[in-house]
């Protein structure tokens, strides 16, 4: 183990056991006076009728620092102030450096972990809504792919409803030839926007398209096959939109609505059999937990409508139950936006009531916020309409194109395009996990495309230049050990890079990104900082191994870390 942090804990963990006999939570984090500082004293003294800097002072009696702490001080009230000794840090960053994982371990007991994201509607361009569930959901994937966890990703696109009576009756009016054409080419939202006006100008069309949901729903083989056609060409078009975003969602990951609606019928009888099912004006509901509408009645959670059918309340209770039940995972996430909270809140108690979720599973709401634009409004076209998603991140490569053009004119055409597209994507990426998620945020090209600040650019930037330190040096960094911490600088950044396993694994419990992003960010400002007080090619011998070895440690993590985020690193830029 390299994470600093967690070594003190353990050892003062153990001596808090020793002195008290009880098992105490020994508070250490970093602190202005030292390199840590723990604060349990206090409160576990007062707890005890013990004066604090009497039991600081048996906690630190009995704790073995040696190997770790060159300096153990007690100050104040009864705080105990922890600095690190060189050896152990230079120890420390060695094994990190020798692992390919940066000293960061698995974790100890993996999870079977279903992560729900993305999920456009079928026939429906993805638009900037579809962003936040995109890049959130494909940045807990990776973490917790890393760590070690089974990961299943589950895209739960709406393919299934009203909405294709309509629209397979226009694919017949402009012929299936046509219609594979328009849809090929990506423009969905035309195909869409055209069915939809002549349902909303003909009662003929309506009727038409009325009955063929009715085929639908009742499996012709005909409307079946002309609803897949549908279905398959606007999942081609998500995967190229997924490719250009750089997400792990593939043709695998995709399962609808539709994939559940012969589970729905065992849905109403299990419920109805468990007692949870009552009836209300004319629908059959449940009633989970104390949720009230604004007029202070019972909320129900339909599940099947007063004409029968059912609706996505339905598929919500037969998809958890699917995933608890045939996919076996013990830890389900919903990358959903915050508006939804309510509605996943009531489907995960109807599991628990129903039994489906039971200890240790666990079922979670990755609630965000909505990207806004500059009037603090959702961001929208000048014509008011929703943003392509499409169109977003192609302005994003565009505008990188030529901030790397300015920036670095010696690249040539083929290394340019792969930077901006790495930096273009990049910083929309960042400046969307930058933020926390619960929050909303102001989509602002200049400010994610800046190169100074928190911003991907600044990240991605502060790796290229430690690549182009090594180009100058002339050397690889394979073999190198940090053997020297003679500058405060050294010591600041070295205490950074072994606080990186502590982040990812908080990030893999909280899902909160902002705090990888914010130590990325704290890790090159502390790289900038020792660059430029610790001379690194103007040193020799092993000062100059030494520093090499931290600046290549440095890169590593910021490539590691932006990686998770899912941010490409250049070599070059």
């Amino acid at each position: 183990m390299t994470n600093l942090e967690e070594l003190l804990h353990e050892r003062l963990s153990a001596a808090y056991e020793t002195v008290t006999g009880e098992v105490v939570e020994p508070l250490v984090r970093r602190s202005q006076h030292a390199h840590f500082q723990s604060d349990a004293a206090l409160p576990t003294a007062k707890r005890l009728g013990l004066p604090p800097r009497e039991l600081a002072a048996r906690v630190v009696a009995a704790a073995e620092l040696g190997d770790l702490c060159s300096g153990v001080e007690i100050s104040g009230p009864g705080f105990v102030n922890l600095t690190v000794s060189d050896a152990a840090l230079a120890r420390l960053l060695t094994t990190s450096a020798a692992d390919p994982r940066l000293g960061v371990p698995e974790a100890a007991e993996p999870r079977r972990v279903v992560v729900d994201y993305s999920g456009p509607n079928a026939a429906k361009e993805m638009h900037v809504g579809h962003l936040r569930s995109t890049i959130i959901g494909d940045a807990a994937v990776r973490v917790l792919e890393w760590q070690g966890h089974q990961v299943v990703k589950q895209n739960h696109i709406g393919e299934w409803g009203t909405p294709f009576g309509m629209l397979v009756e226009h694919l017949l009016d402009v012929g299936e030839a046509e219609a594979a054409h328009e849809l090929s080419v990506g423009d969905l939202s035309g195909f869409y926007r055209a069915a939809r006006a002549k349902f909303d100008a003909s009662e003929e069309y309506q009727e038409r398209s009325r009955r063929r949901v009715v085929l639908l729903q009742s499996g012709d083989a005909t409307t079946l096959r002309l609803w897949q056609q549908l279905v398959e060409e606007s999942k081609n078009y998500f995967l190229t939109v997924y490719q250009l975003l750089g997400v792990r969602l593939g043709p695998a990951d995709f399962r609808g609505e539709s994939a559940y609606n012969d589970q729905l019928p065992a849905i109403l009888e299990e419920l109805a059999r468990l007692g949870l099912l009552e009836e209300s004006a004319g629908a059959d509901c449940v009633f989970p937990g104390e949720h009230r509408n604004r007029a202070g009645d019972p909320l129900p959670l339909i599940v099947r409508k007063s004409d029968g059918g059912f609706g996505y309340g339905a598929t919500d209770l037969a998809t958890i139950r699917y995933r608890l039940g045939e996919l076996a995972a013990d830890r389900l996430l919903y990358v959903v936006g915050s508006p939804q909270r309510q509605h996943l809140q009531m489907v995960r108690e109807t599991a628990e009531e129903a039994g489906w979720l039971r200890a240790p599973a666990t079922a979670e709401h990755i609630g965000f916020g909505s990207v806004l634009g500059s009037d603090g409004r959702m961001l929208r076209t000048r014509a008011g309409a929703s943003v392509k998603l499409v169109d977003l991140l192609t302005e994003a490569v565009a505008r990188a194109t030529a901030v790397i053009a300015e920036k670095n004119p010696e690249l040539d055409g083929t290394a340019r395009a792969a930077v901006a597209r790495a930096v273009g994507i990049g910083a929309v990426k960042y400046a969307d996990l930058a933020t926390d998620r619960q929050k909303d945020y102001v989509f602002d090209f200049d400010r994610m495309l800046s190169f100074e600040g928190n911003t991907a650019p600044y990240l991605q930037y502060a790796r290229a230049r430690i690549c182009s330190i090594f180009r100058r040096a002339q050397v690889t960094a394979e073999g190198l050990t940090v053997t020297r911490l003679t500058e405060p600088a050294e010591r600041e950044l070295a205490l950074e890079l072994l606080g990186f396993g502590q982040v990812v694994g908080a990030v893999g419990e909280t899902l909160e990104f902002h705090r990888l992003a914010g130590y990325l960010f704290g890790l090159a400002g502390a790289f900038t900082s020792f660059y430029e007080h610790c001379p690194v090619l103007g040193s020799e011998g092993e000062l100059r191994t030494s520093r090499l070895a931290l600046c290549d440690l440095t890169a590593r993590t910021l490539a590691v870390g932006l990686d998770l985020l899912g941010i490409e690193t250049p070599d070059r830029m």
